[in-house]
């Protein structure tokens, strides 16, 4: 018998019209771009958030101070096919760097100059008793879906 787990990751897909190496590059150092300066954890207004660009770099935001705020580190870097980043943000919405939820991004071709973008944010299980409602606000337009439409959207200006 497998055992469920609970909260369950939430899952969420996309597909671009450009190349996978294209749709990666977007999604990693065009990040600042498309993330939107709603979804912020910092005390100044976000000016900036960054991926480091390799395993063991940092995922953060900028802001407007110049003060940054990590939100997780990237555990995998495999351009232009994959990325897992440590989420260390809890349901408070507080960095926490004990706390580890992973999100996966996948990048898969989609037909010709397409590009199937898959979102995996999993272990929220270990954000305790908050992990339910954390997922819900990820499963939200709030959450994931409304995030990943603003990559998309840079992509379609391009």
């Amino acid at each position: 018998m497998t055992a469920i787990i609970k909260p369950a990751p939430v899952r969420k897909s996309v597909t671009v019209d450009v190349p996978v190496a294209t749709a990666f590059e977007v999604f990693t150092s065009g990040f600042g771009r498309w993330w939107p300066a709603s979804h912020s954890i910092g005390k100044s207004a976000l000016r900036s958030a960054t991926i480091e660009p390799k395993a063991g770099g940092r995922w953060f935001e900028t802001g407007e101070d110049g003060t940054e705020c990590d939100w997780g580190e990237v555990l995998a870097w495999e351009p232009p096919k994959r990325i897992v980043l440590a989420w260390r943000i809890r349901a408070d919405w507080q960095y926490d760097p004990s706390l580890l939820t992973e999100v996966e991004v996948k990048f898969s071709e989609a037909g010709e100059n397409a590009t199937r973008v898959d979102l995996e944010h999993r272990q929220l299980e270990n954000m305790g008793a908050a992990g339910e409602a954390a997922r819900e606000i990820f499963e939200s337009d709030r959450g994931w879906s409304g995030i990943l439409q603003g990559y998309v959207q840079l992509i379609e200006k391009r």
